[in-house]
């Protein structure tokens, strides 16, 4: 006789059966702990296994965020346990002595490992910890939070963020944001410490060392988001349509995301659109080059509008697609997105009514002195600390370690 699980049970019953590993794994380290500093006569500390600082990366192209950090902490001989889900992650490979690379994936396997972590310290990116399969460690005393773009911090699914214990935030409005979601949920007050955008300065720091681009014809990078309400899922080749009529060199450059969750769509576009002299198609991990030399953007509600204006001093063109934000934390809030209120100083808006005049918005966008000064006054309410990022990173998780180390040996 067979039985049939079908995915949801069988996601509910891994997670139940990990928590079981978990408390069950738990207690066997605190009875073998105790017996060994019994034995040792009180000389073996309790927490002699504990990691102090550990980085959990669920996509190899997370490292431009965590490098900065790493570097940073290696150039104070700080030792680091970097846990990636990607196999090929840059950093499993990089020039760091005291970094300690290592690949735990696929699947299960990463919350398996994740949810008996023994360590002071977590940073991640990756939203969502104890809401899913990705479970708080027992041993694990603080959870540390930083974006991976500079915008709003509610556009994570719901509750994304609400059981870190701290997040690391570039602009005021963030924390504000935070705590109305706090307040609405009866949720306790995290650490909020702003410290910048580490990669950010990274990227603004190679710009300056390798100097503009090149001169090269007029260039339209187009760089999607992915999902339903993003630009392809509104607008689909149209936008490549037209685009191609500027006459403009157009490089298509879409979310990592869309060649798994919208792989067949990606395929069908890719064919009706193959590459040409005109025409790019750009999967480069790291987006510095295309970024460089690029001279506006095609986008929608992408994190990469931001590193785009605020790093390259460009302007964009937006689409408003009708973004339902009922998934998302920000449905709790108010007040308007931040994202909002910046996006028509950085540039222009397209719509079905004036998208048959893009190339005469591409050329205002580039010419008009107005968006130029958007730019400065929107850098300054989202990236503060410019170039000290990694630095004030650094500082908050050597600090918060000390705390919580004096904390133990206070008790």
């Amino acid at each position: 006789m067979r039985f049939y699980i079908d995915p949801g049970t069988g996601s509910m019953l891994f997670t139940v059966l990990l928590g079981i590993i978990g408390a069950a794994v738990y207690s066997v380290r605190m009875f073998a702990m105790k017996l060994r500093v019994k034995l040792s006569g009180g000389k073996v500390k309790m927490n002699a296994d504990r990691i102090p600082f550990v980085i959990f990366s669920d996509n190899k192209r997370y490292w431009t965020v965590f490098e900065p950090i790493c570097r940073e902490m290696e150039r104070r001989g700080k030792s680091v346990v970097y846990l990636t889900a990607s196999e090929d992650d840059p950093a499993l490979t990089c020039d760091l002595p005291h970094l300690k690379a290592e690949y735990i994936g696929p699947g299960n396997k990463i919350y398996a490992r994740l949810n008996c972590l023994n360590a002071a310290i977590v940073l991640s990116t990756t939203p969502g910890l104890d809401v899913y399969q990705w479970k708080r460690s027992r041993q694990v005393k603080w959870y540390v939070h930083i974006p991976h773009a500079a915008s709003e911090i509610v556009l994570y699914r719901m509750f994304g963020i609400d059981y870190y214990d701290a997040v690391l935030l570039s602009g005021g409005y963030q924390a504000e944001d935070v705590q109305a979601l706090e307040a609405l949920r009866g949720l306790p007050a995290k650490e909020l410490h702003t410290v910048g955008i580490p990669y950010m300065d990274r990227m603004a720091a190679r710009l300056a060392e390798e100097g503009e681009a090149p001169a090269h014809p007029r260039t339209v990078l187009l760089a999607p988001s992915w999902g339903k309400s993003a630009l392809f899922g509104v607008y689909g080749g149209k936008i490549l349509d037209v685009l191609l009529k500027t006459g403009y060199h157009i490089i298509v450059r879409p979310h990592p995301q869309s060649f798994q969750s919208e792989k067949a769509m990606l395929d069908d576009l890719m064919a009706a659109y193959p590459p040409s002299e005109q025409l790019e198609w750009n999967r480069d991990t790291d987006n510095f080059d295309v970024l460089r030399r690029s001279d506006i953007l095609v986008s929608d509600f992408s994190g990469v509008i931001f590193d785009f204006t605020l790093v390259y001093d460009k302007p964009v063109i937006y689409t408003d697609p009708d973004f339902d934000l009922a998934p998302y934390d920000a449905w709790w809030l108010t007040k308007p997105l931040w994202t909002a209120s910046a996006l028509p100083r950085i540039g222009c808006r397209l719509t079905d009514d004036n998208m048959a005049d893009l190339k005469n918005l591409i050329d205002e966008c580039l010419t008009d002195p107005r968006y130029a000064e958007g730019r400065r006054e929107v850098k300054a309410e989202t990236w503060e600390h410019v170039s000290q990022g990694a630095a004030r990173t650094a500082d908050y998780l050597i600090a918060k370690y000390d705390e919580l180390l004096k904390e133990e040996e206070g008790k």
